[in-house]
């Protein structure tokens, strides 16, 4: 293993398995971030400046109480919020967020999200567009996977597919999105925890990096000499993409919000950093921080907030603490993003595994409802300003513009210049496969 940093440790000592530096390993799984960067090779670069930001809404929100509130129900049903107007004529949402109010010109609710299978608390198809029944061998890979095997990275210093998804007490909750058959070298990268201290040089030179790599690559040699399956070709290459950001500062100085005015960092906020539950932090500066990757050459970052699933208590949670903080995340990267003329390069899509049940529950919350849910998007020049779906009085079901994750996913796929119904994936049974099984939606163009 190799010592970054110039320490009697080696690089991964002390770090967790999600954190994925690991470059001087002489077995292939030990070789995380150069896999990581294989894409290049095998798809090329390309240079546009697209992105997607995905904010996973870990446990479900209520779509009834943000987007989609039902006045005219019975009063088990509608709760205790209020809609507002916004500046859109005739789109009103959750008095609770003000902020996204004041800029609907810019968002587009969906009110009537379909295509969760059940109600179990899952991430994969907010990130496959997908569910996990009859999965090909190696599995469905995830929406930045994807972008990742067929864009490969834009910045050689800025992996493709970030994710800024912490560990959380419920395993999906914590998911940035798997791989699937793309296999780990199209895994999102988690610069999480102690290993951002190792994403740059510190006591040795980059002369002696350069030493340390040469006597890495003999290593390697030998085990290619012995490696009749061919699973090692090519790896010299990979691993100097991993020295590459090791060498530059460009991700480093991403993740350094510290680079960001004052004032832009006090209107995200902080949020909570720490776990809610066995779900996601309130982390706000993960906002912002998915801005500065995009910024800086990353087409896909995302990112988990809250634990929306309240049984209980569901006004309070969402009132207090929830929807506040969510409103000035959220809206605080939308304005970013036209602020900083990427409003048409990067698009934003905000959501959760399901909706909630439309009567309210004898402990003041909404159980798990698969049959409809919301969501929200934005930038990606698309045609904003307007509501895509509706449901009926109770919220129960869509009357109107069923609205499937796939179809939202292969927008997002259109939106990068990926044709979602391109099959040029196998999977590991040599079969092909395409990105996704929808078409894009029509109404964003």
């Amino acid at each position: 293993m190799l010592s970054i940093t110039g320490k009697t440790a080696p690089l991964c000592d002390g770090l967790s398995r999600r954190d994925l530096l690991k470059i001087g390993a002489l077995s292939v799984g030990g070789l995380t971030l150069p896999q990581l960067l294989r894409a290049e090779q095998q798809s090329g670069v390309r240079n546009s400046r697209k992105a997607v930001i995905m904010i996973y809404m870990c446990g479900a929100p209520s779509h009834q109480d943000m987007y989609d509130l039902k006045m005219d129900a019975p009063s088990e049903i509608r709760g205790e919020f209020r809609p507002i107007a916004t500046n859109v004529p005739g789109i009103e949402i959750c008095e609770h967020m003000p902020r996204l109010a004041a800029i609907m010109d810019k968002c587009i609710p969906l009110r009537s999200v379909v295509g969760s299978p059940n109600g179990a608390h899952d991430s994969f198809i907010c990130y496959t567009g997908r569910t996990t029944q009859n999965q090909p061998a190696g599995g469905w890979p995830s929406f930045g996977s994807v972008v990742s095997h067929d864009l490969g990275p834009r910045n050689r210093a800025v992996p493709p597919f970030v994710g800024l998804s912490p560990d959380a007490g419920h395993p999906p909750y914590g998911s940035p999105g798997l791989p699937g058959f793309l296999g780990v070298g199209h895994a999102a990268f988690r610069p999480s925890g102690p290993s951002r201290e190792d994403m740059v040089l510190k006591e040795i030179s980059a002369e002696r990096l350069s030493d340390r790599q040469r006597l890495l690559a003999s290593f390697d040699t030998l085990r290619r000499d012995v490696d009749a399956s061919g699973t090692l070709e090519g790896m010299d290459a990979i691993a100097q993409q991993a020295f590459d950001i090791l060498t530059s500062s460009a991700l480093a100085e991403a993740l350094d919000l510290s680079r960001e005015p004052q004032e832009v960092r006090e209107r995200y906020g902080k949020g909570d950093p720490r776990n809610f539950g066995d779900g996601a932090p309130r982390n706000l500066e993960h906002f912002l921080m998915a801005r500065r990757l995009v910024e800086a050459g990353a087409r896909v970052v995302t990112l988990n907030f809250g634990r929306w699933d309240f049984h209980s208590n569901n006004f309070p949670g969402l009132k207090d603490t929830h929807l506040p903080q969510f409103d000035q995340g959220l809206s605080a990267l939308i304005e970013d993003l036209h602020v900083r003329g990427l409003a048409d390069d990067v698009a934003v899509v905000a959501w959760g595994e399901f909706g909630r049940t439309p009567r309210i529950n004898g402990d003041g919350g909404r159980d798990h409802w698969p049959q409809v849910g919301g969501g929200l998007i934005a930038g990606g020049g698309f045609r904003t300003g307007q509501v895509i779906g509706a449901t009926d009085r109770l919220g129960g079901v869509a009357i109107d513009r069923p609205l499937h994750f796939g179809e939202v996913l292969a927008s997002l796929y259109r939106h990068l210049g990926i044709d979602p119904g391109h099959a040029n994936m196998r999977d590991l049974a040599g079969r092909p496969q395409y990105a996704v099984g929808h078409p894009p939606m029509p109404e964003l163009v």
